[in-house]
């Protein structure tokens, strides 16, 4: 019985570890590019193209080296000024967006449900709509060339699918919490701080998540307001190293 048992199981696990194994290669065959890219990266220019393989007889590390210090600024400045755009921005979109869905989830006032809509359909606008009024309030603020711009419209709550998504998480938090916080003695300020926030987590960190992902490939916005290449970030740096003609060197980079 035993043994008929055990031919069974073995039976019935064949087609998972066949399924497995096609997942694998599938996964492999669609990782090749990635790979391909990164090997590359330590071939010379000459066998890039040339080499469809993954290996080269003349490895080098040369196409880093030099792209590493071919622009005015050694590469780790303008990741430096990615990460404070980025910290900026993920401080003020947690800040603003989960104060804004308080308000939103838990507080009664007039004209809500309105505002609420107008808010939603600020997703639909595109950035190029917004960003020429923006350019105009900042420049005349004299702060282009900075990194306000692309920090301020955070501490602002303007990005309504974080504040849609946190509050869709806040009304599934028991109103009866907010009750007990409130016979304790807290106020909103109290609630929001001790008890909505740390049972928002899930809310926030997938927030903070996006955030940086969005800010850090975020090209457009970067490229209109910062001039001065001493305040590049990382995807205006990268586009230094196409030229005129969008055409880039693949092998090491051009000074």
């Amino acid at each position: 019985m035993a043994t008929t048992d055990t031919i069974r199981r073995r039976s019935a696990g064949r087609p998972r570890i066949l399924a497995h194994l096609g997942l694998i290669l599938l996964g492999l065959v669609m990782i090749y590019p990635l790979i391909w890219t990164f090997s590359s990266s330590f071939k010379p220019t000459n066998e890039i193209f040339s080499s469809p393989g993954l290996c080269s007889e003349n490895f080098t590390a040369v196409n880093h080296a030099e792209g590493w210090t071919a622009l005015a600024h050694p590469f780790h400045h303008y990741i430096l000024n990615s990460l404070v755009v980025v910290a900026g921005s993920i401080v003020g979109n947690l800040l603003a967006c989960s104060l804004a869905a308080y308000g939103v989830a838990r507080l009664q006032f007039r004209g809500k449900k309105l505002w609420f809509a107008i808010m939603l359909g600020t997703i639909m606008l595109p950035i190029h709509v917004v960003i020429v009024p923006q350019y105009i309030l900042f420049s005349q603020l004299d702060r282009i060339n900075t990194y306000w711009p692309l920090i301020v419209p955070k501490l602002l709550a303007t990005d309504a699918f974080f504040v849609f998504l946190t509050v869709q998480f806040i009304r599934g938090i028991p109103r009866e919490l907010d009750e007990a916080a409130r016979i304790d003695g807290c106020g909103h300020t109290g609630i929001f701080w001790r008890i909505i926030m740390p049972m928002s987590l899930p809310a926030l960190a997938t927030t903070a998540i996006f955030t940086f992902i969005w800010t850090w490939n975020d090209f457009f916005s970067q490229l209109i307001f910062l001039t001065d290449p001493d305040m590049y970030t990382v995807p205006v740096a990268l586009r230094t190293f196409v030229d005129a003609t969008s055409q880039t060197p693949w092998g090491p980079a051009q000074r």
